[in-house]
């Protein structure tokens, strides 16, 4: 029992630095090697060129700009990405491909603009990987890793544990706020929210308002994200100034814009859709189903190893449509050589 918050699996830790500094990576050595299922594309990529898939389909809103053969061929790779078993069905009146009357098929579409608005606006953190549908789905209808609000716990002053004590995956199974994550990848994506632990003055003041509640919010929301990505805390910060940046190493940047693309994503994608969603996809609030960290990195670093599929897959890295309410961060702080 009291080994149970333990991680008891092999781990290979490398140093990265002088010894004795405390900056040494672990990694979890079964999930770093497992390999990942990248399946390959429906059949070779078609050609670019052609008529225009809004020319020869109706109600095509957001894959139109396409020819009409990548448009084909891009409704294949999803179909095998997401809905494998149901098929076109899933999101298609097969006797009215183009009506608009399964929940599923408005929700893809705006998955589709979200993909490409990761694509071509969050360069910063996917850079030439991109991503796809099977990113986060891998097959399944739902993606395994996904996060909703939790319920209030009891109340009054003996009862209320403010979300504490109440281990969930969002936190890393910790005793810490079971909420956190909404702190940080919610709310309105034009309004940055940066997580700081380390109060600016000894007092409280107007530009000082750093607290206890933010620090522990704070350290949950790292811990899900080292637990999502396999990593420790060295991964991005230097363990002589967790919070300087000249000393961070280079990933910390990434990590910058990826927070802020997760929050965007449910800002401007997923929260939207409350209305489109059936109750049993959502939450116990009612709340749509969100993303995390977790919902495309599955426990490495990079996910599925760093695996490039989007590159065979031009339709996923147009110009959104419409275009995102809300540009990339003009640059995350700037960050100093890794650590020798």
């Amino acid at each position: 029992m009291a080994l149970g918050a333990c991680q008891l699996s092999p781990k290979t830790a490398t140093q990265n630095g002088f010894r004795g500094t405390g900056m040494d990576h672990v990694t979890l050595t079964k999930v770093a090697m497992a390999k990942d299922e990248v399946p390959a594309p429906p059949y070779d990529p078609p050609a670019t060129d052609g008529q225009r898939a809004k020319e020869v389909y109706q109600n095509v809103q957001v894959l139109g700009d396409e020819s009409a053969d990548q448009f084909n061929y891009t409704m294949a790779a999803i179909t095998q990405w997401v809905a494998p078993q149901q098929g076109c069905n899933y999101c298609h009146n097969p006797e009215n491909m183009a009506s608009d009357e399964l929940y599923t098929k408005v929700v893809a579409r705006r998955m589709l603009q979200m993909t490409r608005n990761i694509n071509h606006n969050w360069k910063q953190h996917v850079a030439a990987t991109g991503v796809t549908c099977w990113t986060c789905h891998r097959g399944n209808p739902v993606p395994a890793n996904y996060w909703t609000m939790p319920t209030e716990g009891p109340k009054g002053i003996i009862g209320n544990r403010h979300g504490q004590n109440n281990p969930v995956p969002e936190s890393a199974f910790s005793s810490l706020p079971n909420a956190s994550l909404a702190v940080y990848f919610t709310g309105d994506p034009k309004v940055d929210q940066n997580i700081r632990v380390q109060s600016t003055g000894l007092h409280p003041s107007a530009a000082n308002k750093t607290s206890i509640m933010a620090t522990e919010d704070s350290y949950a929301v790292m811990m899900h994200a080292s637990q999502s990505l396999g990593v420790n805390c060295t991964f991005c910060h230097n363990t002589q100034s967790f919070q300087n940046w000249d000393i961070s190493t280079p990933q910390r940047a990434k990590a910058w814009y990826g927070i802020r693309m997760v929050r965007q994503t449910n800002g401007e994608y997923m929260t939207p859709l409350a209305s489109v969603f059936p109750a049993n996809r959502k939450g116990a609030l009612g709340d749509t189903f969100k993303v995390s960290c977790a919902t495309c990195h599955q426990g490495k670093n990079k996910p599925m190893g760093g695996a490039q599929m989007a590159k065979d897959y031009h339709a996923l890295w147009g110009e959104p449509s419409p275009a995102s309410l809300t540009p990339a961060p003009a640059a995350a702080p700037a960050v100093g050589a890794p650590a020798r």
